[in-house]
């Protein structure tokens, strides 16, 4: 089954852009997933076709009106009716590797493209739209942050990679972050490769591998280790259940 995405946006021909080679691209020509860039514009009912007007109240910039964005996501849906539909905008929940596999493992994904000062927020409870953020960023558009989530579903669609196991070990799988990888040469401007992985001691390895995305998730990302230690802590439902039976 080809994932289907379909990007809203005023800037379609950003699109496939770099979607459009390296694996990613190779999937495209292969089919196993599909780009639909739409025009925002092509909303619009005015001879002006505007999409855009001043934020309620007062203030900097300019909004993209409700009526344009819902007949926009109301087309999106018609051809995609199984996708959800998401906004890419600083407000949102921060993207998961979770969800994004999530996403990969379904029929495909509408993507709704913010400019100026953002969307009418009526739009979100009106026609179910999920936000969703990079990061604590803000770009020019949520074009370059739909190029990143469309490259983080696509490079996990059946076949792209190439090995099955070939993401079962990246950053955020097991809530950690990634082990160090190196490669040849073993000594190089003075430092060398780990003894431990030039051992060929697999379980050694594998140990070390562990012990280091320990580390260095409690290191570089508190927040990850602290979630990361509560799940790993957390008693399943059986030996809850157990204990609670025993305590009878």
């Amino acid at each position: 089954m080809t994932f289907a995405a379909t990007v809203l946006t005023l800037y379609p021909e950003m699109f496939p852009g770099p979607l459009g080679i390296s694996l990613a691209g190779r999937a495209l020509a292969e089919g196993v997933w599909s780009c639909q860039p739409v025009q925002i514009r092509d909303f619009a009912t005015d001879k002006h076709r505007t999409v855009d007007d001043t934020p309620a109240g007062g203030g900097a910039g300019m909004v993209l009106k409700v009526d344009v964005l819902a007949a926009a996501i109301d087309h999106a849906r018609s051809m995609q009716p199984l996708s959800p539909v998401l906004a890419m905008t600083p407000r949102g929940t921060p993207l998961s590797q979770a969800r994004v596999r999530e996403l990969a493992a379904g029929p495909g994904v509408t993507i709704l493209c913010g400019r100026f000062e953002g969307f009418d927020e009526r739009i979100f409870a009106a026609r179910d739209v999920e936000e969703v953020s990079l990061g604590d960023i803000v770009l020019s558009g949520g074009e370059p942050a739909a190029i990143a989530l469309l490259d983080a579903c696509i490079r996990l669609l059946p076949g792209v990679m190439g090995a099955p196991s070939s993401g079962a070990e990246e950053s955020f799988e097991e809530g950690l972050l990634e082990y160090p990888h190196y490669t040849r040469p073993v000594e190089w401007e003075g430092r060398t490769i780990p003894e431990v992985l030039r051992s060929g001691d697999h379980a050694k390895i594998a140990a070390w591998r562990k012990a280091s995305a320990e580390n260095d998730t409690r290191l570089r990302r508190p927040d990850l280790w602290e979630r990361h230690i509560g799940v790993r802590d957390r008693p399943a439902s059986g030996a809850r259940r157990e204990t609670k039976d025993q305590g009878k």
